[in-house]
């Protein structure tokens, strides 16, 4: 039955959700039930996507990235796919009507991934993240207002603005992965061979003032959706000031984490701000 595969897509994209990445497993929870599904869908597209030009290093990832680009282009364009990841995810696409650019644009940083290891232009770096980063929060956001075009047209630079802000986080968090281990660059003007203070405090300025921008719009989204972003706001800040405080030479030989313990925490201050209505 259509239905109960459909169901078992779904699960698939919950689990890929929950095991790749706790952190946004755990802000997703905080959603309402109503749209919770559909984040775990559109994480289940992205991280399978990342995952083939990060990880797969055994492979032919070109090929293997070609292969799944058809069978996204064969699942949008049929409403199904053998491949439940992206079943459940276009599923999600039709219901709420995303923007197929969008798609498009985030292909298309993720291929870039494959070849392409310095960002070395303001105008490249800004492309790549607008793909990677951005377009997933209007996906995401899309889901928050129902695919409600006028309030989405409101609330689309402060999503964009915060998923500029994670994904810096994102770069700043994994500099010796990418820089060690898959020969990549993302900030353009640092020399990652020297980086220091300077270099790291200039990064960190830059992001502050990305969550600046991205702050109102979780304020101004629909309930359902309010404490599940302002989780993952708070989480992320919590990163930033912890490698704030990170010597740079640090950052630069292991991968800076919250634990747990803090994550709890993060969450439980979260919730009495959302109980409280002082979001």
């Amino acid at each position: 039955m259509k239905s109960l595969f459909d169901q078992v897509s779904r699960q698939c994209s919950k689990i890929v959700t929950q095991s790749y990445s706790t952190s946004f497993s755990l802000a997703t929870r905080m959603l309402s039930t109503e749209i919770r599904q559909d984040i775990y869908n559109i994480y289940g597209f992205v991280r399978f996507a990342d995952e083939i030009v990060d990880s797969f290093h055994q492979y032919d990832k070109p090929v293997l990235f070609d292969r799944f680009e058809k069978a996204l282009n064969d699942a949008l364009q049929d409403k199904i796919s053998l491949n439940p990841i992206l079943n459940s995810f276009q599923g999600t696409v039709l219901r709420y009507n995303i923007d197929r650019n969008h798609i498009d644009a985030f292909m298309q940083s993720m291929r870039w991934d494959l070849s392409k290891k310095t960002y070395d232009s303001e105008k490249d770096y800004k492309q790549y993240i607008y793909g990677s980063a951005d377009v997933v929060g209007l996906m995401c956001l899309k889901v928050f207002v129902k695919g409600n075009q006028q309030f989405f047209e409101s609330l689309k630079d402060s999503a964009m603005a915060l998923g500029s802000a994670f994904q810096k986080v994102n770069f700043l968090r994994d500099l010796k992965a990418d820089f060690d281990h898959l020969e990549r660059t993302y900030f353009p003007n640092v020399d990652m061979n020297c980086f220091d203070e300077t270099s790291k405090q200039l990064i960190i300025a830059e992001i502050e003032a990305d969550f600046k921008n991205g702050l109102s719009g979780i304020f101004n989204l629909p309930d359902g959706a309010k404490f599940g972003v302002y989780t993952a706001y708070k989480y992320y800040m919590r990163l930033l000031k912890k490698l704030k405080r990170t010597p740079s030479h640090q950052i630069k030989s292991k991968r800076i984490r919250v634990p747990n313990y803090q994550k709890a925490d993060v969450l439980a201050r979260s919730f009495i701000r959302y109980r409280f209505n002082v979001l």
